[in-house]
């Protein structure tokens, strides 16, 4: 591979907006193929194997492809692997024809400008994002030079969580074509030792498992090999395309002739607690259930299926109740009632009878649920030893009674007042889940989402299955004083029958001879306290068996464990808190490799820290944070600003024309992409065109071959989608999901337009005060990502997609000193061009940042291409 075309990979695990498409040089068009899609012209990938290495629940896997270019011409190839949304990478690196290019984890802002650099000089890309319900998706793409080959090397790392009794790895398979060694390796040691082991996938045929599959355990150690001949992959006995696709999963439990099981390695310890055959504490289950208009149709009748479900699984000796929230809020019964084979016939008979209806009260649902069970705790109407759960279930954010989230968290904080858990349940992608697994984490609770999938039903079943035994509540575990250095979260309210609480830390004495361990906790006859007294010799011997072992693994669960949580706390931290908070989780994601939402991973050049790529951080859900700096947007008078990374430069210019003119901004014929704008002027008219203010007050954004039509305004956002019609307001928080579109709304800031994966738009909200006499509300336009869209892109915006160059000259100074002047050529014109500086509105709404740039006068004439009535059209959509 020439030195000229070194890959320079910025692997991006952004927040929120992430397109999954790959920047490349203009200057050159190359075939791509991925080594997952089916037929790969000239790229051969001979071997892919997932090395998985389990040591005490912590698992360390290495995924590695390895690939050739046949063909006589370069060829751009991308390597994609889904990964568990738990799991950190701590690794990547590329080998080419024996050359290696490691990978470094870095401070997400400092990775994000060498990212920004990096597009702007047409290198090559890979991006991360979510995709799915337990997977995010890993993707790198590099141009591989004729007869070159080609080593991927993937590493993550995650915590296996118990779940139902079971630990489970999930490993996502699907190569979509026949590799010559494909092969699946998994060794367990755990030092309780291993009770049982299995694995399964979704594709495997019997014929597969006879022979491709072997699995096998004993004492502490296991193992899964998972190797199908190319003849085993075929889909038929002729076929060239592969059968391995989908899910393949192993799951294990370890002996239990202990409770507890605490383990030390180097000075840091693992404590695992999960006592058996304890009897159920009896539980108080309010249900707070969304039953407004948009849980119409199949979403409701999912609903009551999983709740006349869940009726089954009810104890005699719990307690329970309705609340149904729509616009108004309607019970069961007044009280909590028990559930006696008599109330859950009658509880059945009520869900059954349930109807969609009206607006969404979270508010006033929520309070009444937590003022019941507060009730019942306050008359000793439900069993001393008994615990209490809210579940709450909506599909969309709160539009009637209160609907500001922040005083949503406050009130329901205040009336739960910590003593007992809130599970919120998000239907769908339409709602701030943000926000409901904010109110969940304060409130000692977690949320989930229901995926809007055949079998919701089930996952709302499988939830309440994870919840309905309670074996413990108020749960503490206890080291001797001063024993104990940087201890990771060691109190919860309860354990439930199939979980595990895991709690990790640092000794204080390397050298101690001894280690005790209490955990405390309330059972459902009496309070409980188990110890657990280690010998240190013979806790050494125990862990000796080196081959299962990787590196400091009890180290590295630590650090694991401790950022997972400190990023959980950050999520409701204000101030000095959240930024102390942030400082330690950065530290340590720094110290240990780890790629988090804080930190980017930069892939660089052997002794060449000049070309390096960047991976920026994990995703999130339903908040907007500008993973990539704009090059093109227009905001303000209307102020048009094109940033030139190449120069580290910007030109802007304004355009002039009269209030209700619309004006073409992009529009690619062959993508069918079109975004135009109306323009505004200020309430009262200006007759002097030099010093009248217009500004955007409208904007249309289309795309004809994918049937969408967006028109943006002041006041409200209304989606076609071919014959179907949404409106929304800026006073909504939702996500809308719809075939190749993702339209996001953050309340009152901005609206985020995704079509498929390379094409992303954001609108601003600039509001002022209403009774201002002069000026009105207006709109701001950005263009976040625009590589996908082609070569023939044009309008006001959209012809400055393409690269391309400009001079500046006889820099001199003008009537006001902050302005020089200058002379520009570009586009073969000569222009006299003035130095001023406009405004960026993404990031902060009401100040916006500066941007300095050369300003084109006379509408921008000599830069765009023709004149500027050329983009004046008829109308909006």
């Amino acid at each position: 591979m020439a030195s000229a075309q070194w890959p320079c990979l910025i692997l991006a695990l952004f927040s929120v907006l992430v397109a999954s498409g790959f920047p490349r040089s203009h200057a050159r068009l190359l075939e791509k193929r991925s080594l997952l899609e089916g037929e790969v012209d000239g790229i051969e990938v001979y071997s892919t194997k997932i090395s998985c290495k389990v040591t005490s629940r912590f698992a360390h896997n290495v995924v590695t492809t390895r690939a050739v270019n046949r063909a006589d011409t370069a060829k751009e190839v991308s390597f994609d692997v889904e990964l568990p949304k738990t799991a950190f990478i701590t690794n990547f690196t590329l080998t080419i024809d024996g050359v290696t290019y490691p990978g470094n984890v870095k401070e997400k802002e400092v990775a994000k400008k060498q990212y920004e650099k990096a597009v702007s000089q047409g290198k090559t890309a890979g991006l991360v994002k979510a995709s799915g319900r337990k997977l995010e998706k890993f993707t790198v793409s590099v141009n591989v030079a004729a007869g070159s080959k080609i080593t991927f090397e993937l590493t993550y790392e995650e915590l296996l969580k118990r779940h139902k009794g079971k630990y489970e790895m999930y490993l996502k398979v699907q190569p979509k074509q026949l590799v010559k060694h494909f092969e699946i390796e998994a060794d367990i040691f755990e030092p309780q030792g291993i009770s049982t082991l299995d694995a399964e996938a979704s594709f495997i045929t019997n014929d597969l498992l006879g022979s491709a599959l072997t699995k096998s355990f004993s004492g502490k150690k296991g193992h899964v090999s998972f190797k199908p001949s190319l003849d085993q992959q075929r889909s038929c006995p002729t076929c060239k395309d592969s059968l391995l696709n989908g899910d393949f999963t192993i799951t294990y439990d370890v002996n239990r002739e202990s409770p507890a099981n605490v383990q030390i390695v180097n000075g840091y310890f693992v404590h695992f607690f999960a006592p058996q055959g304890l009897p159920t504490v009896p539980k108080s289950v309010v249900f707070v259930i969304d039953i407004s208009g948009s849980m119409h149709g199949r979403k409701m009748e999912q609903t009551k299926d999983a709740l006349l479900k869940i009726l089954d699984d009810v104890k005699e000796e719990d307690y329970l109740n309705f609340i149904l929230f729509s616009g108004d809020v309607t019970t069961w019964k007044d009280n909590l009632v028990q559930a006696t084979p008599e109330n859950i016939q009658e509880a059945r008979t009520f869900v059954r009878n349930i109807q969609d209806q009206g607006m969404t009260n979270i508010n006033d649902g929520l309070l009444r649920g937590i003022s019941m069970l507060n009730k019942a705790w306050e008359e000793h109407s439900v069993p001393e030893r008994s615990t209490s759960i809210v579940i709450m279930l909506t599909d969309g954010d709160a539009n009637v009674g209160e609907s500001r989230p922040a005083k949503i968290q406050e009130n329901v904080r205040n009336a739960i007042g910590g003593k007992f858990p809130l599970y919120n349940l998000g239907f769908g992608n339409n709602l701030n889940y943000n926000f409901l697994e904010s109110m969940a984490l304060e409130n000692h609770g977690l949320a989930r989402r229901i995926y809007e999938d055949s079998d919701a039903n089930l996952q709302l079943q499988g939830f309440y299955e994870e919840v309905a035994n309670p074996l413990l509540t108020s749960v503490e575990v206890a080291y001797p004083e001063n024993a104990i250095l940087d201890l990771t979260k060691n109190t919860y309210q309860h354990f439930y029958d199939g979980s595990e609480i895991v709690v990790a830390g640092r000794l204080a004495d390397k050298d101690m001879n001894n280690f005790k361990a209490d955990v405390k906790g309330h059972g459902a006859i009496n309070d409980l306290t188990f110890t657990e007294e280690v010998d240190m010799m013979e806790m050494e011997k125990a862990l000796q068996e080196q081959d299962y072992i990787f590196g400091n693994y009890i180290e590295r669960l630590w650090a694991y464990l401790t950022i997972e949580q400190l990023l959980e706390k950050r999520k409701n931290a204000l101030g000095d808190e959240k930024e102390n908070l942030t400082a330690q989780a950065l530290d340590l994601s720094l110290k240990y490799h780890f790629v988090t939402p804080l930190t980017s991973m930069v892939v660089t050049k052997p002794e060449d820290n000049e070309n390096q790529m960047d991976i920026a951080n994990k995703p999130g859900e339903a908040s907007y944070q500008s993973p990539l700096t704009p090059y093109y947007y227009v905001d303000g008078d209307p102020h048009f600003i094109i940033q030139v990374p190449e120069k580290d430069d910007a030109i802007c210019f304004n355009i002039d024309e009269e209030p209700g003119t619309v004006l073409r901004l992009i529009e690619d014929p062959i993508t069918g992409f079109t975004v135009n704008g109306q323009i505004i002027g200020d309430k009262r008219g200006n007759p002097n065109s030099e010093t009248r203010k217009t500004y955007f007050g409208k904007l249309g954004i289309a795309n004809a071959q994918m049937d969408f039509w967006i028109e943006v305004t002041t006041e409200k956002i209304t989606l076609w989608n071919a014959a179907a019609q949404s409106t929304f307001s800026w006073l909504d928080t939702v996500t809308v999901t719809q075939d190749g579109l993702s339209l996001t709304i953050n309340r009152k800031k901005n609206i985020i337009v995704t079509f498929g994966d390379g094409v992303t738009f954001v609108v601003v909200l600039h509001q002022v005060w209403k009774k201002h006499p002069v000026h009105q509300d207006f709109l701001g336009f950005y263009v976040v990502d625009s590589h996908r869209m082609s070569a023939q892109t044009h309008g006001l915006l959209g012809q400055f997609f393409h690269p391309f160059d400009f001079k500046v000259s006889d820099i001199h100074s003008g009537s006001d000193p902050t302005k020089p002047h200058a002379t520009m050529v570009v586009k073969n014109h000569r222009l006299t061009v003035t130095r001023g500086s406009q405004k960026d509105y993404r990031k902060d709404v009401s100040i916006g940042t500066k941007v300095d740039c050369w300003f084109v006068h006379n509408n921008g004439q000599g830069l765009i291409d023709g004149v500027h009535g050329d983009y004046i059209v008829p109308n909006l959509l």
